[in-house]
């Protein structure tokens, strides 16, 4: 009975890691007023080609990925994981963008700039 219960304790602790650690991964990303507030800052460009990252806005917190261009955006700066500033000139940006409107379309095209969004 006794090794039922720590292995039952065992899963519970197992999966709740397991889930904490995946939610941590998800691209929730927070749009600060200022530059100097910012983890990245964003350029969005006029041309798919031009991009290091084409970017899928999901509607749902769930839908968000892991670090391959499905981005949710959160209402709060708390809830995110990473603060972005969009920027107004392409050389001021640490990281170009272009929003696409097809999820199946998102991810890097630059992958020497994945560890930004890490």
């Amino acid at each position: 009975m006794e090794d039922n219960f720590l292995a039952m304790k065992k899963l519970f602790f197992t999966s709740l890691i397991l889930l904490v650690t995946g939610t941590l991964k998800a691209q929730k990303i927070y749009s600060v007023d200022y530059e100097s507030q910012a983890d990245v800052k964003v350029f969005v460009v006029q041309y798919e080609s031009q991009a290091d990252l084409k970017v899928y806005k999901v509607k749902y917190e769930s839908q968000a990925g892991q670090n391959d261009g499905k981005w949710f955006f959160t209402q709060y700066e708390s809830q995110s994981k990473k603060k972005i500033y969009f920027v107004k000139y392409e050389s001021q940006a640490d990281l170009k963008i272009y929003f696409v409107d097809y999820e199946s379309q998102a991810g890097w095209r630059n992958a020497s700039k994945k560890s930004l969004l890490y």
